[in-house]
């Protein structure tokens, strides 16, 4: 499936582009919010940065002297900001979540429509994979990544069930397996569900391995310290949970001012042409002169 950016044309227009401005693009993926801004740019800059190693191949297709990729994830903004010899910048977009791309790609473990290892890391050079997670976790553990990062109900009796099977040898080592185990254990009778049975649980996971919350928090704050007066921070998010962050930070941070007073969703055209669309919510905010 070819990644479409959510939000393309909002995004840039409320980020407010100053043509001689600097921008970070902090989740750079297929680079399609990345050139929009390029495009807007005259005599500016563009920093994109991305966590997954595999970006830096499709940043190297964009022949730009304004433009600088940086294998880095967004945590990170504020060293890679001094690293380049840069103070402040006019405007940071985050487009938070899985890329079509890491879905589709069956060795990165994200998707369970094809079988491929329990991985799930944005950096897959680094960190604990989904299995190591899986395999290592207590059962309260488990239960709490489950519930805290998934919303998933049946937390604790899935969480029992990984931690007999892990005694038992019989844990599943693929993310196939591992979904229809979940699938097994949820499965009603008669009763179709709306969204498959793993879907939590494995979303849930993914926070977990890529500590994603906390990289957020961590880049709203970087990316807000770093921000010039006027400057805008754009948010795109895809779940409950980091809208609620962005959304706290906005609203608790006294250097901004909000600007979407509620967060902006897709309408009905742009679901129907990106049905990844249809959970994203968008926020804006700008910082204060000082």
């Amino acid at each position: 499936m070819q990644h479409i950016p959510v939000f393309h044309a909002q995004a840039l227009e409320w980020l407010a582009i100053r043509p001689s401005g600097i921008y970070v693009d902090a989740t750079f993926g297929a680079g399609g919010h990345s050139r929009g801004i390029l495009s807007r740019l005259k005599g500016g800059r563009l920093i994109a940065l991305d966590a997954d190693p595999s970006a830096a191949q499709r940043a190297a297709e964009i022949d730009d002297s304004a433009f600088t990729f940086i294998h880095a994830n967004f945590r990170e903004l504020p060293d890679v900001l001094d690293r380049l010899g840069v103070e402040l910048v006019d405007g940071v977009l985050f487009d938070l979540g899985v890329s079509s791309m890491q879905f589709d790609e069956t060795s990165r473990g994200f998707s369970f429509r094809e079988s491929g290892p329990l991985d799930m890391r944005m950096n897959p050079l680094a960190g604990r994979s989904a299995y190591d997670v899986l395999m290592s976790a207590s059962e309260t553990e488990l239960a709490e990544i489950f519930f805290d990062y998934g919303q998933e109900r049946a937390a604790r009796r899935i969480a029992r069930t990984i931690v007999h099977r892990r005694k038992a040898g019989s844990f599943p080592g693929t993310t196939l397996e591992f979904a229809r185990m979940i699938s097994g254990l949820m499965h009603r009778p008669g009763r179709r569900e709306r969204i498959h049975p793993a879907t939590r649980v494995f979303q849930a996971l993914r926070i977990a391995v890529n500590d994603e919350l906390e990289a957020l928090r961590s880049g709203l704050d970087g990316a807000v310290d770093r921000l010039r007066g006027a400057g805008r921070i754009v948010a795109i998010s895809f779940h409950s949970l980091e809208d609620r962050i962005v959304k706290r930070k906005f609203l608790q941070d006294d250097r901004l001012e909000v600007l979407t007073r509620k967060p902006l969703v897709p309408d009905h055209d742009e679901i129907g042409q990106n049905p990844r669309a249809s959970s994203a919510k968008m926020r804006a905010a700008e910082r204060r002169a000082s």
